[in-house]
């Protein structure tokens, strides 16, 4: 199965008053992997959009394992995991020198930006999850 990855060094606004990371951020780090993994593969956001669909989040999860802390060297690894009918589920994990810290995913619902009602992903989008 082919990976996205990125490098992210965590800033000290990531952090709670624990000094770990704030639990919510790892969401925002699973749109991070998304957006890059769309891009790896050529199709960026703004693509899609120009095709007129809208990948909005309907379901999001995320276990969490171990913390990361101020300054860690995080690697954010995502795939494609499927897509059925309208929807679109992205895997994503989190590890710090190899440690699994997160894992989870995001299901994304493929809906027309002009009628706002769901709708079967263009070939391009489909196309993709037959690389991973």
């Amino acid at each position: 199965m082919r990976k996205s990855e990125i490098q992210y060094r965590v800033p000290y606004a990531d952090t709670d008053q624990m000094g770990v990371v704030y639990y919510a951020n790892y969401l925002v780090y699973f749109e991070r992997l998304r957006n890059e993994l769309l891009r790896d593969d050529g199709l960026p956001y703004y693509e899609i959009e120009n095709l007129g669909i809208m990948l909005p989040v309907i379901e999001a999860v995320c276990k969490y394992k171990n913390p990361a802390k101020y300054d860690d060297i995080l690697i954010f690894s995502g795939w494609m995991d499927e897509i059925k009918g309208v929807k679109i589920k992205i895997c994503c994990e989190v590890r710090r020198n190899g440690e699994l810290l997160a894992e989870g995913y995001t299901v994304h619902a493929c809906v027309d930006t002009k009628t706002r009602r769901p709708r079967r992903p263009p070939e391009c989008l489909m196309a993709l999850v037959g690389k991973y």
